[in-house]
């Protein structure tokens, strides 16, 4: 089945994710590879400023996975996650989003570096 969007995980992230019980890892993975299929605002919403959140809501645990559009390549569209953490109040915090904002900035520098000769 055709995928809308690759996800890479940047180290933050994964270390989150392998911080976690096992089952709540592999529910957020599960609803992660959901949102690769159909785009739906329950699993993959836009924050603001090009931010986007993951989210699942296990046993009662809001977990949030921020994240970007790379928009550059031309052969693949990709989605990056920059980290995650649990979600404790109705809005997500904003320093977060500035969290992976910077992140943002940070791979697009790195990228932009590795594409000089």
């Amino acid at each position: 089945m055709p995928t809308l969007f690759e996800i890479i995980f940047l180290e933050e992230a994964l270390a989150f994710l392998k911080e976690l019980d096992k089952k709540h890892a592999e529910k957020i993975l599960y609803n992660i590879r959901k949102s690769q299929i159909e785009l739906d605002s329950e699993l993959f919403k836009k924050l603001k400023d090009d931010i986007w959140e993951f989210r699942t809501l296990y046993q009662g645990i809001q977990y949030r996975l921020l994240a970007f559009w790379e928009k550059d390549d031309k052969t693949n569209t990709l989605v990056i996650a920059t980290h995650g953490f649990v979600k404790k109040r109705s809005k997500v915090p904003d320093n977060e989003i500035e969290r992976a904002k910077q992140w943002r900035l940070k791979y697009i520098n790195e990228k932009s570096k590795n594409k000089k000769p």
